[in-house]
């Protein structure tokens, strides 16, 4: 059984406490609970009220203030009993109402499927602490008290908890600088998604116990005896530690290397007064032990993205043991220990300040980036990747330093100084020599953007399979969005009929909205329109919803073209064809798309089996393949046809436009196209790996005469290379 917290717990925490709490506040919060969740159980069979306790308890080591402890005891009242927000907020005020509402789930809405619900729960709770960060400070402590006791719950639902945690909950501890919190639900999680794993290393650390604590006890010794000769304004705290499981497990199994060979698997930490005392103590320590090269982090001069502060050095020691040093001051070591929640440990609290907005900008970057994704998932894959714990730090060259995930890209370094910046990137140098723009940076790397200076410069589609952080794909998306919506309804529309056409989904006429309305209103848009628009700049990911429109595509539209009786022929009569047909009087005409012929060029019929005639160009390459084949019984199947001298009616045709790479291409194209009022049936644009680009569009056009004069026309646009009609 886990153990039971009780209110006398609390109760007594808060009475051998330094802080000010109202005491009477939170007693009453806690019977308030305790009659909501009267009768309920946790899974192990306890009373449910441990839960809201520990919660409360775990918020009390962190130092938080009154108003948390009591949201932590009402954190599920709203969730899991009548009780309402109205009724909290009345009864504990606006502060607490606020702070349980942000980590109180979503109803369930039936259109969400269960990681589309996930996300929607962590993209309210973001938005909730975006307003108030205490919001998550409770949410972590909630899920930490949660996966301390998740071995009372079923197998799968241990693994999906797991998972969870890890991908969502322990980067925001770590981005909050809540190291403590991280690493234990970095190890729980791991305990449960590798097991077999998790007990090795235990038992190679249990093994070595005892030498373990003896070496990092001669070293504390060690440098304690060093520093009693020194001038410091206090005697430094020295202590010592083994990284924890995971940490150990991913330099192990992620790096392939044993665990002799992890350098800072033991950590010894100094804590001075002063920053002058920090460097001193390095001095000390490199002149005590051998430094390994390339292994010392200055992370004062230049803090994490979590503000965390440290000097990082790797030694080795007598026994040739590699160990890392940390040294810090107190303050530093408040932030590194308990990150955000330091300011409630320590002061009285803390108000919306410049500073406090720019430590948690990455909230909002975070919110951003999914809303012009459009994709309410990938508020989860941007938490798991942005957030990651292992980061690079890139100069400028002015020696401002960019703290970026490791393998972003020059287009990640660029968005990361400015939006402008990004957008108008045309190269850089990194160390002095040009490099491409997908080149991975690394830590300590002297990074200078090259950048354009036309007023209309803006990104490439293309940076969006280059970029890393999920802030340059946002800002590249709200470019686009912002800036091409006639050019992204023409490529979504596009994009989206090639993968219909690929996964056999024919929509009856007039039937298209009604079938993708589910969609539209999964990604927020108003019209068919703003759907084309989102696919087309990015925010709709095809390969994310075609498997489940493919699956309802199934369910409503039973019928399989294929399937359909096609041994008789049924005459239909096509006035309008243009086709005069050799000894058939009537029959269904339809022109092949792989050549779309047009009225003017030579043309051939082949009877297909139930679809009636198809019209193909000589030079079509299916009738020069059937040519070259010679077989009789096939060839018996192409018959002579013509043009009639009659008006002839509209038919498509595709062609190609090859041009220089830049901004306005398509407008320039489209507008020609729309001038000569040529209708579009659909277009898409592309970047071809020499630089140019190349747009390819489905056009009605009347005869071959009026296709001649469309491409002359085409030609003329400033950059365009080629226009050809395009044949497979």
């Amino acid at each position: 059984m886990s153990e039971e917290y009780t209110i006398d717990m609390i109760i007594q925490k808060i009475l051998t406490d330094d802080k000010q709490y109202d005491l009477s506040k939170i007693i009453t919060a806690y019977e308030f609970a305790a009659k909501a969740h009267e009768g309920q159980k946790r899974s192990s069979g306890q009373p449910y009220i441990i839960h809201p306790l520990a919660v409360a308890y775990i918020l009390l080591e962190l130092g938080m203030d009154t108003d948390t402890i009591c949201g932590a005891m009402l954190h599920d009242v709203v969730e899991d009993t009548p009780i309402t927000l109205e009724e909290v907020k009345k009864r504990f005020g606006q502060d607490v109402a606020m702070l349980v509402d942000g980590v109180t789930k979503l109803n369930q809405v039936p259109m969400f499927n269960k990681e589309e619900q996930q996300a929607e729960n962590v993209r309210k709770m973001l938005l909730a602490m975006s307003q108030d960060i205490r919001v998550i400070i409770i949410k972590l402590a909630d899920r930490l008290h949660n996966m301390r006791t998740l071995n009372f719950r079923p197998g799968i639902k241990q693994r999906n908890t797991a998972h969870e945690t890890m991908n969502i909950y322990a980067p925001i501890a770590h981005r909050l600088g809540m190291r403590g919190i991280k690493e234990e639900l970095e190890d729980l999680s791991f305990h449960y998604l590798d097991p077999f794993a998790y007990s090795e290393i235990e038992h190679i650390l249990e093994l070595k116990k005892n030498s373990r604590e003896a070496f990092i006890t001669s070293i504390k010794e060690t440098i304690a005896t060093r520093f009693r000769d020194e001038d410091f304004e206090k005697p430094p705290h020295i202590d010592g530690r083994v990284k924890s499981i995971y940490s150990i497990y991913k330099k192990m199994f992620v790096s392939h290397k044993t665990i002799e060979e992890i350098y800072d698997k033991y950590a010894v930490r100094i804590i001075v007064s002063t920053v002058g005392e920090c460097y001193n103590a390095l001095g000390l320590v490199h002149d005590m032990f051998r430094p390994i090269p390339n292994r010392f982090k200055d992370y004062i001069s230049t803090p994490k993205a979590n503000m965390y502060q440290s000097l990082h050095t790797t030694v080795l020691g007598k026994e040739a043991i590699p160990f890392e040093i940390q040294i810090r001051t107190w303050d530093m070591h408040a932030t590194a220990e308990y990150g955000i929640a330091a300011h409630w440990k320590y002061k009285a609290g803390i108000k919306r300040s410049d500073k406090m907005d720019q430590r948690l900008a990455w909230v909002r970057q975070v919110i951003e980036a999914q809303q012009t994704s459009d994709d309410v998932e990938e508020i989860v894959h941007i938490i798991k990747t942005d957030l990651a714990p292992e980061d690079i730090v890139v100069m400028t060259p002015r020696g401002d330093s960019i703290s970026l995930p490791v393998d972003s890209t020059i287009i990640d370094f660029a968005y990361k100084i400015h939006t402008q910046i990004g957008h108008k990137t045309i190269g850089a140098k990194v160390d002095g020599k040009l490099v491409p723009l997908d080149y991975q940076l690394q830590t300590g790397q002297i990074c200078e953007i090259v950048t354009s200076h036309e007023p209309n410069k803006g990104p490439n589609r293309a940076w969006l399979n280059i970029a890393r952080t999920n802030e340059a794909k946002s800002k590249i998306r709200s470019w686009f969005k912002k800036e091409c919506r006639e050019e992204n309804i023409i490529t979504g529309k596009t994009e989206l009929e090639k993968e219909f056409k690929h996964q056999k989904i024919r929509i009856p006429e007039g039937e298209l909205e009604a079938f993708l309305a589910d969609d539209l209103k999964r990604h927020n848009c108003s019209t068919i329109d703003d759907f084309y628009a989102s696919i087309g700049y990015g925010g709709v990911m095809l390969s994310k919803i075609i498997p489940r429109l493919k699956d309802k595509y199934t369910k409503l539209y039973q019928t399989n073209e294929d399937e359909v009786e096609t041994s008789v022929i049924k005459p239909v009569h096509k006035p309008n064809s243009g086709i005069v047909l050799d000894k058939i009087e009537d029959c269904t005409v339809k022109f092949s798309q792989c050549c779309n012929p047009l009225p003017g060029d030579e043309i051939v019929g082949f009877i297909t089996r139930g679809h009636g005639i198809s019209v193909h160009t000589v030079n079509c390459t299916n009738y020069l393949a059937a040519v070259r084949r010679n077989d009789k019984k096939e060839m018996a199947r192409w018959m002579d046809v013509q043009w009639t001298d009659s008006e002839q009616r509209s038919l498509q045709t595709s062609i190609e436009v090859t041009a220089l790479d830049r901004v306005g291409l398509v407008f320039d194209i489209t507008a020609v196209l729309t001038e000569a009022r040529i209708p579009i049936i659909h277009s898409s644009s592309r970047n071809l790996k020499n630089g140019n680009a190349l747009f390819e569009a489905t056009i009605t056009i009347a005869s071959i005469e009026q296709l001649k004069g469309i491409i002359e026309k085409l030609r003329r646009i400033k950059g365009v290379m080629s226009v050809d009609r395009a044949r497979i």
